[in-house]
């Protein structure tokens, strides 16, 4: 079985603008991204998927594979779907191209989940969410699940809603991590879906594979996802934490 993960990189970026060629480690924040995403084990091959020739010169110089893709993609996900059709695989991952400390187990559980789950089309990850100030923070998506491990919901709000507070505690509550494995001709039709009026409500581009009647498996993970770099500030903290684990930049 062919496993390609996809890496959509994009250099405009309205709060941190290259933050992709970023390179106060020595290397590209990219590179550590693509870099972490070869250690899963069940991936065939990693490429990098960009509209911009200077991330695109960048992957060669640490040996990527590279695809230019089309400049009017309006996510990360068209992106991908762009290149899966040239792919010939039986799943790709998408890998967001701003977590350089995402984790390689992470990758393979959603691998994993779809080869074993046949009625699911697309396969993604969550972990418990038992900070309380998140619970009612719209920055943390939050998941529902039913009793096959399938998803019923996302939302930026509390799900699910505790009814009686002094009946004990709801849930679990499962905050949804956001890596993604699809099969290519769900994620190809997923991407020809117009934008859905719950998606649209909650901004969620999740919402549209439900809206439309696509299964999506979900695997319950334990420990820290990895967080995402949006900022010039939380690019520095990464700086730190590599220089605090010794890795001598």
């Amino acid at each position: 079985m062919r496993v390609f993960a996809v890496i959509p990189a994009r250099y405009d970026s309205s709060r941190f603008p290259g933050k992709a060629l970023a390179d106060k480690t020595g290397k590209y924040l990219i590179q550590h991204v693509y870099e972490q995403v070869t250690q899963a084990r069940l991936i065939s091959e990693v490429v990098i998927a960009t509209d911009d020739q200077r991330i695109f010169d960048a992957c060669g110089e640490f040996g990527a594979r590279c695809f230019m893709t089309r400049g009017d993609h309006v996510s990360g996900t068209d992106r991908v779907a762009e290149v899966a059709g040239q792919l010939a695989g039986d799943i790709i991952v998408n890998v967001q191209g701003d977590e350089p400390e995402v984790d390689p187990a992470h990758i393979d559980a959603a691998v994993e989940l779809l080869r074993r789950d046949d009625a699911a089309g697309m396969a993604t990850l969550a972990g418990p969410l038992t900070d309380t100030s998140d619970i009612d923070n719209p920055n943390i998506v939050k998941v529902v699940i039913d009793c096959r491990g399938h998803a019923l919901y996302f939302s930026r709000w509390p799900i699910p809603y505790r009814r009686d507070p002094d009946s004990g505690q709801a849930g679990p509550y499962r905050r949804h991590i956001g890596l993604y494995a699809y099969r290519p001709d769900v994620l190809v039709r997923l991407s020809r879906f117009e934008p859905t009026p719950l998606e649209r409500s909650e901004s969620l581009e999740q919402l549209r594979a439900l809206e439309n009647g696509i299964v999506i498996a979900v695997a319950d993970m334990k420990g820290v996802a990895a967080v995402g770099i949006d900022t010039p500030r939380q690019y520095e903290a990464f700086v730190r934490r590599l220089l605090q684990k010794g890795a001598g930049f």
